[in-house]
């Protein structure tokens, strides 16, 4: 048997064919355009994700028998509203999740609604990337548009309807769209009634490694594959990945430095962060999961050096910064690219180099891009520390954890050992073995995780650079606060 992962991001889309033993046999990555059309604003069409697929599928079989394939899933990027009408038309390109024109809705949500009743209601309060307010946006100023809407859904939702006609969401997913009821997995009532929109127009809802459907005779002709081919719900992007590294079941942690960077903490049972700073989610292993989220983590050093710095070999801008210049470093960068999600949930957040003086060199600014965001993973380390979690050690994944240095920069400023896995495909892996389980080849999510996950390399702390970084880190603790007031004002 044959199984393909999508990995749908922000992008492109990455597919992958896997055995039953998990060998990875072939990959296929699809570019397309992200669409800024005001400052703030992040969209993309839907459309485009699914030709990713019609053009992605077939080359990824070249070569391969295509009625070996037994089973597709996918994992996604999340909170991207996509809106239906009643013919299955796109209304609109889809809204994505680092999208911030929701800062009013969000207001509302968190301070009219109150975030003690949407805790309630959800586990989670409002942020600006999720869905829940990008609906009462376009309430409000697209009321034609709202009006079309029959069914409501995320980005990789479409991809399995258009694979097998069936509306159907996944439960990690769906817990941020801030709808769900979190802990029992189920629409929210009060949270339709507040964004105006009723159960008929969203998907049903389903673990991510149930069969939500077969391919249709239309899909499975475009892609040359056979009508029996399975289609599992899938998983949200950081729920595929923690699955594709390991992090499944009671007390797994997963950092993935991707565009954003993530912190993953699985649980079997259902937990919430009083605060809400980190999010209370569901697992695609059937449990749960708390993570925070920092909207700009490897993007950080791909704005530095190509936007900035002009050179797109982070290899080379990194050789300069040696041992000896670790956790001694006077620069610090707040990473607030795109204002700034867990544990401080500002969007008027901006980025800031803090400390530069007239021997400020140009190592030094790409060593505090480096340090900034693991000291913002850090922040959500800290949350959970105060919840009563033990935290041993993590998987590290996503393309910053490619660089030695900064697994090395993390693994001091976190204290922990940091462990890489052989196959590291991130959602696509996670998702391929979901469609496994679905199929059959493995009875849970946890089995296939013991069967196919093997660590690679172990990062470990050194105890006098994590003491100097212990330091390092309460130094950046005070850039934040002293700052909060400024940022409002420079708008």
């Amino acid at each position: 048997m044959l199984f393909i992962g999508i990995d749908l991001g922000t992008s492109s889309t990455k597919l992958l064919l896997v055995d039953e033993k998990g060998a990875i046999l072939n990959t296929v990555t699809k570019d397309y355009e992200l669409y800024f059309p005001q400052p703030g604003w992040s969209e993309q069409n839907c459309e485009d994700w699914w030709s990713a697929c019609l053009e992605g599928i077939p080359e990824l079989l070249k070569g391969f028998d295509a009625s070996d394939v037994a089973g597709i899933g996918a994992g996604g990027q999340m909170h991207g509203l996509v809106a239906l009408d009643k013919d299955d038309n796109v209304i609109r390109p889809a809204i994505l999740w680092n999208d911030g024109r929701t800062f009013a809705e969000v207001d509302y949500l968190n301070n009219v609604i109150g975030k003690d009743k949407l805790s309630e209601y959800t586990a989670n309060i409002a942020f600006a990337g999720f869905t829940a307010p990008k609906i009462l946006w376009m309430k409000k100023n697209e009321p034609e548009n709202f009006a079309k809407i029959a069914k409501i859904m995320l980005p990789k939702d479409y991809i399995n309807y258009k694979l097998t006609g069936v509306h159907c969401c996944d439960y990690s997913d769906a817990s941020g769209i801030l709808l769900l009821d979190v802990e029992h997995k189920c629409w929210s009532k009060e949270m339709m009634e507040i964004c105006g929109v009723s159960e008929c127009q969203l998907p049903k809802l389903f673990e991510s490694f149930e069969v939500v459907g077969h391919l249709t005779s239309c899909a499975a002709k475009a892609l040359g594959l056979s009508e029996s081919v399975v289609v599992v719900a899938g998983a949200g992007d950081n729920a595929a990945a923690a699955v594709g590294t390991g992090v499944v079941g009671e007390g797994g942690c997963n950092i993935s430095l991707g565009t954003s960077g993530t912190v993953f903490m699985s649980s079997r049972s259902f937990g919430v962060d009083p605060n809400n700073a980190l999010h209370s989610f569901a697992h695609a292993d059937g449990g749960y999961h708390l993570m925070g989220v920092v909207l700009s983590a490897a993007s950080c050093n791909k704005w530095l050096c190509d936007d900035i710095l002009k050179n797109e070999d982070y290899a080379f801008e990194q050789k300069d910064i040696t041992d000896d210049k670790l956790g001694e470093n006077r620069v610090f960068f707040l990473p607030y690219l795109m204002g700034e999600r867990s544990p401080i949930n500002d969007t008027d957040a901006r980025a800031a180099f803090v400390g530069m003086s007239m021997d400020t060199t140009r190592s030094d600014m790409v060593q505090a891009v480096l340090e900034g965001v693991a000291f913002a993973i850090r922040d959500s380390f800290e949350v959970a520390k105060k919840l009563g979690l033990d935290i041993p050690k993590s998987k590290i994944c996503g393309g910053g954890s490619k660089s030695p240095l900064w697994r090395k920069i993390f693994a001091n400023v976190l204290n922990i050992p940091l462990e890489t896995v052989k196959t590291e495909q991130g959602p696509g892996y996670g998702a391929a073995m979901l469609a496994m389980v679905g199929c059959g080849k493995f009875s849970t999510v946890q089995e296939a995780s013991d069967a196919l996950i093997e660590v690679s390399s172990v990062t470990y702390p050194d105890a006098e650079l994590a003491e100097k970084y212990e330091k390092q880190y309460r130094k950046f603790a005070l850039i934040y606060p002293a700052l909060k007031s400024v940022f409002p004002k420079l708008k």
